[in-house]
């Protein structure tokens, strides 16, 4: 009889402990009652809404490895194509519309004076372009705040370099690359725009794109003539973004980089520009032509004393007619006399 009672309560016990690692390997259930696995991108679980609902315990010795809070990425967990989208006029029709020029002298040009320093909020979306570009041109994005702005990592599937980036905060490995860059622009145009225009040009996200940091540095303030990335297949979309961008600020382009741009799109003749509306630079005020008006003639005083030519005269400077000859005198000496007498 103990030995029945025994195998009772060890039978009791299996079943307890199964129970428990049952519950332990649960798909943890969203709050909507949707599980993990069929949630969207983003969902939060109930689990974590309670965690996120609680104060955080204050447990010693974990303090220092706390981190900034990290919300589900936003964007899909596939490869994303970085960049804007291009959906406008055929490139190589947009880039024959663009004005071809030397370059102009660099003169005067200064990153955080003319074009203002760091990232703006451009779409005023209370986030700065440098955030939203990583946003745009990564996946598996993950936060460090719930507002969503601030990214914390991420993967970048590098356009320029066609390598995966697996990217940190302070990793150093991903820069945000101004297509068309700031120097080149000042060189090509941008000294006739405004200070607002310019601001608008440096934070735009068309002329924006997140790349490898290597491969950004290495183009540096080059022209499509100069440089072009080392992944081929991403050359047609780069070239259309730096004409896009040209045209939307009133930039132009050299006649070697124009030639270097056609020979890359007659590679993809379907390659599309982005839909943009060209601006009148605002920054050059035309001067109106000034023309010297002549000064204003003197009225001519007509002469009427009548003078006796040689005769001593008063008082100097002043003129006469001749009685005989009716050619005009002056009251003046010479150079042999000293005295004022009616002289030619």
């Amino acid at each position: 009889m103990k030995h029945t009672k025994r195998g009772v309560v060890r039978a009791l016990f299996a079943a307890i402990l199964a129970a428990i690692l049952a519950a332990a390997v649960v798909v943890p259930t969203l709050v909507d009652g949707t599980t993990a696995e069929q949630a969207p991108a983003g969902a939060v679980t109930a689990s974590e809404a309670t965690a996120a609902a609680a104060p955080a315990p204050s447990t010693p010795g974990l303090e220092s490895q706390r981190t900034a809070v990290v919300l589900p990425a936003g964007t899909r967990p596939g490869k994303v194509k970085p960049g804007a989208k291009l959906a406008g006029s055929p490139a190589r029709s947009v880039l024959n519309a663009l004005p071809v020029k030397g370059k102009a002298t660099a003169t005067g040009y200064n990153r955080n004076a003319k074009f203002g320093n760091g990232f703006k909020d451009f779409n005023r979306n209370k986030c700065d372009e440098r955030q939203d570009t990583l946003k745009r041109d990564m996946s598996r994005v993950k936060y460090k705040d719930r507002k969503r702005c601030q990214v914390a990592s991420g993967r970048l599937d590098d356009a320029y370099t066609g390598r995966a980036v697996n990217w940190k905060v302070k990793a150093g490995s991903v820069d945000i690359d101004h297509v068309v860059a700031l120097k080149n622009a000042w060189i090509s145009g941008a000294q006739r725009l405004s200070q607002s225009q310019r601001q608008a040009l440096a934070n735009d996200p068309l002329n924006l794109m997140a790349s490898s940091a290597s491969a950004n540095r290495s183009k540096g303030d080059r022209n499509a003539a100069e440089w072009l990335p080392s992944n081929k297949r991403f050359r047609c979309q780069y070239v259309a973004t730096q004409i896009s961008v040209k045209r939307k600020y009133a930039l132009s382009v050299t006649p070697t980089e124009k030639s270097a741009m056609a020979r890359v799109l007659k590679t993809c003749p379907k390659q599309r520009a982005a839909k943009v509306t060209p601006l009148k630079a605002a920054g050059a005020v035309a001067k109106k032509p000034t023309t010297k008006q002549p000064a204003p003639k003197k009225a001519v005083k007509t002469i009427t004393k009548k003078v006796s030519p040689g005769a001593f005269c008063s008082p100097r400077g002043a003129k006469g007619v001749g009685k005989s000859n009716g050619k005009i005198y002056t009251c003046k000496a010479s150079a042999t006399d000293t005295r004022a007498r009616w002289r030619r």
